[in-house]
């Protein structure tokens, strides 16, 4: 009999090849699948990574991120880090050398988005998590992390609506939603 600890979980996770077009993470011990996302999704994030200066900043889709002491290898949809303290190389990121992350919610991903990543993210000490939601069409910045495992979130909450610029001053600068789009027809949920 084989035990599978958490360290083993993320192990096997780097070797399962999801069908194409899913993505599969680990979330506190959990694997997590998703199909790809909405074209709504996919263009909230690249009208995100347009605006950010890459003589600062590198913005990087769908790079695993490695949490000290979790049973987690979320990969955001975007993570922001300085280019001069990045590896070579490696799947693996760790979270200390992430300044931001930024989740795009979709319609399957939304209590993952808000309650399961929030609390990862802050107990892996990710200075900035920002929430793009098409849903309620509304962003989430959250900062100055705090606590450990899943006690760990968020001590500062900041919701702007799409349209109104949202001020990141972590990354030194306003990040403009006027382009951010909307689902159609999609039921309003009760987050944040």
């Amino acid at each position: 009999m084989t035990v599978v600890d958490e360290r083993g979980m993320a192990k096997y996770l780097d070797q399962f090849e999801p069908p194409e077009g899913v993505k599969a993470e680990l979330l506190r011990g959990v694997i997590v699948m998703m199909a790809s996302p909405d074209l709504v999704h996919n263009l909230i994030v690249l009208h995100t990574v347009r605006q950010i200066p890459m003589d600062r900043w590198y913005p990087i889709q769908t790079q695993d991120v490695d949490i000290v002491g979790e049973e987690s290898v979320p990969i955001p949809d975007l993570i922001v880090a300085a280019p001069d303290v990045l590896p070579t190389s490696g799947h693996l990121l760790p979270s200390g050398l992430v300044t931001a992350v930024v989740e795009v919610v979709s319609k399957s991903s939304v209590h993952q988005d808000y309650v399961v990543k929030r609390s990862i993210y802050a107990a892996g000490k990710i200075p900035a998590y920002l929430i793009l939601d098409p849903i309620m069409a509304h962003c989430v910045l959250l900062t100055k992390p705090a606590g450990q495992g899943e006690d760990a979130d968020y001590q500062s909450q900041e919701i702007v609506k799409f349209g109104d610029p949202i001020p990141l001053e972590i990354l030194g600068l306003e990040l403009d939603t006027t382009e951010f789009g909307t689902f159609p027809n999609v039921r309003p949920h009760r987050y944040p």
